[in-house]
């Protein structure tokens, strides 16, 4: 059913909540009070956007902002957010073409019909097709290129050489080991993930113990 893929039935929506979640705090939950008090989306059409929001992955399940959200109202990260938020609400889509953002909008319309079973006349495929595009508009599908990814040589830190001896029963050095730490970090703007690793490799590896 048509219904599976994310649409509103308003699109042009899409593009002004984006706007304006670029310019406004990020709030603790994205609730309809905020779409329609600090977005200035009212009536039906600002109480669709959260639901929306939660099916492209910008906002968790308990209405608190993703990380997708954070990186989107990043200049850096922005386009990669969106492009990574369409692929997770659009993903049949891209299960039969990867590149199903390069489409027109017929063969558009023709995959969304396919993968939802929904009649080449539905008011409902055409909205979802609306709503992809809205989004594209704020994608750019070329940017994870630019980033390092997980388990990649980039960035790398390395970590000064540790000593360790292993000694005899009679107290005498029988070996003496030193070796090199380089740590891969994951592509991502989230500042948690970086205190965690760092607190983990000083409370296991450079305590000493």
């Amino acid at each position: 059913m048509a219904e599976n893929l994310p649409y509103v039935a308003t699109p042009s929506s899409i593009k002004n909540a984006l706007e304006r979640i670029r310019a406004a705090a990020t709030p603790q939950r994205v609730t309809q009070d905020f779409i329609q008090t600090k977005l200035q989306i009212k009536g039906g059409t600002g109480a669709s956007i959260p639901p929306f929001l939660k099916k492209i992955g910008f906002v968790n399940s308990d209405g608190t902002p993703s990380s997708l959200y954070s990186s989107f109202r990043n200049t850096q990260t922005s386009g990669l957010a969106v492009a990574e938020a369409i692929r997770i609400g659009y993903r049949e889509l891209f299960d039969v073409n990867e590149y199903c953002y390069d489409l027109s909008d017929k063969d558009l319309l023709s995959l969304v019909c396919q993968v939802t079973g929904a009649a080449a006349d539905s008011s409902t495929a055409k909205l979802t097709v609306s709503c992809f595009k809205n989004l594209k508009e704020f994608a750019d599908f070329e940017a994870k290129s630019k980033e390092p990814e997980l388990g990649t040589s980039q960035p790398v830190i390395s970590l000064p050489p540790v000593a360790a001896s292993l000694r005899e029963a009679d107290g005498k050095v029988g070996l003496n080991l030193s070796y090199t730490i380089n740590l891969n970090l994951p592509a991502t703007s989230d500042q948690a993930v970086f205190n965690a690793i760092f607190r983990s490799l000083r409370e296991h590896l450079l305590n000493g113990e």
